[in-house]
């Protein structure tokens, strides 16, 4: 009853129901309505006191025609919950059920309906040393100096629970191997490590968000392990549960990147950075009063040590063997044993090697492939017959058909001269029929098949299963000439006759 009050002694200063609606305390129309009210009871005469509450609330709260809403809260309670507007429920109401109350009445207790409780929470205590809190945020845009391309950028924010002193970083990847090696750095900037990193729940480090039971990556469960630090991932979209480096990574937004220039590329923008993480360390903080650098002089000391070998930044994967003998990890192929082809491996890559297992057992092993695109691979992970192909080129062929003889070696030479047909395939057979047949034998068909001018596979072969390389050769001076046209043919005429 306030409100109204402060109407009757405004309306007695002579102000107009417009100055007093402009003011938002009701609207012209309810102020010319409570004027009437008010003229008919005396209230607007000064000489008169100003009514107490109870006379206010009795007065405009009888309403002999109209029932409170509260008759049809289960009702209306339903009707909103279907999702029909507040119109259709007044009119509803004034239709069927003889409600006399304005529109803005349902569309109050509606919203009083619909309105939930507030969320309430808790401020989280940390012990100095006990947890630090990690985020991503978008990075300033940087600009590639070779080659002028716009690269966007991200902001890693690592800050102590306790002393809120900031570790900041500006990256290129939100990879895995980008997530660890920021760890490793941010620790070392320092000094220690905590007990516990509070986390979101980023695909570079929770492979499967849940409220009770999350799936850490692999590498950055054994990269906790080598510090000695718990993950603490938390509930999938609720952020909250990690306010101070969801804070820290406005105050880097806000306060770093303003009125910089980061146009000399990605180093000088962390030096920068860097440079800027001390600098706000000597501020007085907003919640806690105190510098976090100082605060930091306390906390540095219960910090557990580093380790002295600091575990290696790797990545496992998951990956499937392509019919090619070859797995795909970041754009470039390494081989396995054909006999894996279609199995799903575990491959481990640390920053020089990748190590591929199956079933807990190394199955290969691989320099690790910067430039995308290539591959790597070991022979003896290929099938027979690609092995051969592959092994067995131009070179080896001659090579082997020297150890055999020199007939042997005249007719690979004759095959692979030729500027048509690849008959590399053709020469491999036949050196190849030395397992079957020995070398001796070998070399004498290769000399009966130049000898009829057929260095060919079928034909040497046709010799060697015929054992027809030791049989004799016809007379040199008819050589150029068959037997069906010396032997005499079943159609040859006697020439003899002709000569008489």
């Amino acid at each position: 009853m306030f409100e109204y009050r402060q109407i009757i002694i405004r309306l007695r200063q002579g102000e107009s129901a417009r100055q007093i609606a402009k003011s938002g305390m009701a609207s012209r129309w309810k102020v010319r309505t409570f004027r009437e009210i008010a003229t008919q009871h005396g209230w607007l005469d000064p000489r008169n006191p100003l009514p107490e509450d109870q006379v206010l609330a009795g007065f405009l709260n009888h309403d002999k025609s109209s029932r409170p809403m509260e008759s049809w809260h289960e009702q209306v309670e339903q009707w909103a919950k279907q999702g029909i507007q507040a119109s259709t429920i007044h009119a509803k109401l004034m239709r069927e059920y003889q409600f006399s109350g304005s529109y803005s009445k349902v569309q109050r207790f509606i919203k009083r309906l619909c309105n939930k409780p507030p969320e309430t929470t808790m401020i989280l205590d940390f012990a100095p040393g006990e947890c630090a809190q990690v985020d991503f945020g978008a990075g300033p845009e940087l600009v590639n100096p070779v080659t002028g391309e716009t690269v966007k950028t991200w902001f890693f924010v690592m800050v102590l629970a306790w002393s809120r002193h900031v570790y900041a970083e500006i990256v290129l990847h939100q990879d895995v191997e980008t997530w660890l090696g920021c760890h490793r750095r941010a620790f070392e900037w320092f000094g220690g490590v905590v007990k516990k990193v509070v986390i979101d729940n980023p695909k570079c480090a929770i492979t499967r968000a849940c409220y009770y039971d999350p799936v850490v990556q692999r590498a950055y469960s054994e990269f906790a392990e080598g510090y000695g630090f718990m993950i603490s991932a938390c509930p999938p979209r609720d952020p909250k549960k990690k306010g101070r480096a969801e804070a820290g990574v406005k105050f880097v937004k806000k306060n770093f990147i303003p009125l910089r220039d980061f146009s000399r590329g990605l180093v000088d923008a962390n030096q920068q950075l860097s440079a800027w993480a001390m600098e706000v360390g000597t501020r007085t903080h907003g919640t806690t009063r105190e510098q976090p650098l100082k605060l930091f002089e306390t906390e540095r000391l219960l910090l557990a040590p580093l380790p002295e070998r600091p575990p290696e930044i790797l990545v496992w994967a998951k990956v499937k063997v392509h019919g090619d003998c070859h797995v795909m990890f970041r754009k470039c192929r390494y081989s396995t044993p054909w006999k894996l082809t279609g199995q799903t491996l575990w491959l481990r890559a640390t920053e020089t090697s990748v190590q591929i297992y199956h079933d807990f057992e190394l199955v290969a092993s691989h320099p690790r492939l910067t430039k995308r695109g290539t591959r790597h691979t070991l022979n003896e992970h290929l099938p027979p017959n690609a092995l051969a192909w592959c092994t067995k080129d131009v070179q080896w062929c001659l090579d082997q058909a020297g150890r055999i003889g020199p007939h042997c070696e005249n007719v690979i030479k004759t095959l692979l001269a030729d500027s048509v047909v690849d008959y590399l395939r053709a020469a491999q057979g036949i050196i190849g029929l030395q397992t079957k047949y020995d070398a001796v034998r070998l070399e004498a068909a290769c000399y009966r098949a130049l000898f009829f001018q057929s260095p060919y596979y079928r034909t040497i072969k046709t010799i060697l299963e015929g054992g027809m390389e030791r049989a004799p050769l016809p007379d040199e001076r008819s050589s150029t000439l068959t037997e069906t046209y010396t032997g005499g043919g079943r159609f040859c005429r006697d020439t003899s006759t002709l000569l008489q």
